[in-house]
């Protein structure tokens, strides 16, 4: 090992020998570096400009290797084994002793996980409410019951007792169906369905990459089930051929799998407007939007889904409790321009 004055921290330098040739750059290195790095977190050190070869940050963890490469890899500091607390501010629609409600902007991560162990809403929980998150829902999520994905913004709620998250738990577990739980969500999609309302049932499962979801056949092992109800609340450029159309839509889970939304919509060929993983075979429909509305879609980097509301039953009192949240103004703004067309 040798230090790495830039940060710091030391760095492990490995040199490919014959059996390295054709490795996949992370698959390689997680054998080298023993058990204690696991690939995920290889992939998640290359996200983070962490690996280097002949001097230069690598940007593809499928990079293939090359006999007599030289690979270094700064190993960041250890992380302590519960998150810390920050001074992150919350948009806070509801709290009392039980739980809390936030509108979640988007860029937040919910969780602690590789690559963002600070930072995340659990970090401004923890400094917000003190102690009365400790010991629920694991150390690295407590009082999570539910999550959002770290680009779409909307309404959350985090338990702050025992009793909260088990009643909570079970609520979303459940989805509503025996219960007292509504979410629904609005997401901006190109193109206009051809059904003003329907339903997607479609078995999600990991795609090829093993980091996305893709809809999979129903007897494979991976394969969960998922339902998702969508309705067309506004249709824009209906009519007209000049230029491409697009539909805000609102999406209600009956199952809560990770991507459902951003996964049946692509699958029924209205993926999401500016999402990089399901999207990205659309951008170029971009290209077929009048000025300046094709710039704001080009310049638009996350994708266009709001969990606008959620319902459920308070677990101390047994109230129904609604909450809302408009869409935010990016998103806001960017409806408004199809709005135009």
């Amino acid at each position: 090992m040798i230090g790495d004055e830039s940060t710091g921290n030391e760095a492990v330098i490995l040199e490919a020998g014959a059996d390295a040739a054709g490795q996949r750059l992370d698959q390689w290195l997680a054998a080298r570096l023993g058990p204690d790095i696991s690939r995920s977190r290889v992939q998640a050190l290359i996200k983070q400009g962490a690996v280097s070869i002949a001097g230069r940050p690598v940007e593809e963890a499928k990079r293939k290797m090359a006999v007599g490469e030289h690979v270094s890899v700064v190993m960041p500091e250890p992380q302590p084994a519960e998150p810390q607390g920050e001074a992150i501010p919350l948009d806070i629609l509801y709290e009392d002793d039980e739980l809390i409600v936030i509108n979640k902007p988007a860029g937040l991560v919910v969780h602690p996980g590789a690559g963002n162990w600070t930072g995340t809403l659990v970090n401004a929980l923890i400094h917000h409410c003190g102690d009365s998150l400790s010991g629920i829902g694991g150390v690295r999520r407590p009082g999570i019951v539910h999550r959002l994905d770290k680009e779409t913004s909307g309404v959350m709620v985090v338990a702050k007792t025992d009793r909260a998250h088990k009643a909570l738990s079970e609520a979303f577990a459940d989805h509503g169906r025996t219960g007292d739980l509504e979410r629904a969500y609005l997401a901006l999609v190109w193109g206009i369905p051809q059904r003003p309302s329907g339903t997607v049932d479609a078995a999600l499962g990991r795609a090829a990459d093993r980091v996305r979801r893709a809809v999979v056949p129903e007897g494979r092992d991976d394969a969960r089930h998922a339902v998702t109800h969508f309705s067309v609340v506004e249709r824009f450029g209906e009519g007209q051929k000049a230029f491409a159309t697009a539909s805000l839509v609102e999406c209600r889970l009956e199952t809560g799998r990770t991507h459902q939304i951003r996964v049946h919509m692509a699958h029924i060929g209205h993926p999401v407007i500016g999402d990089p993983d399901y999207g990205q075979a659309f951008r170029t429909k971009a290209n077929r939007l009048p000025e300046p509305l094709k710039s704001e879609v080009t310049a638009f980097s996350r994708q266009a889904l709001h969990a606008w509301l959620l319902e459920f039953r308070h677990p101390a009192t047994h109230l129904t409790m609604r909450f809302e949240a408009p869409m935010p103004r990016d998103m806001e703004e960017l409806v408004g321009g199809f709005r135009k067309l």
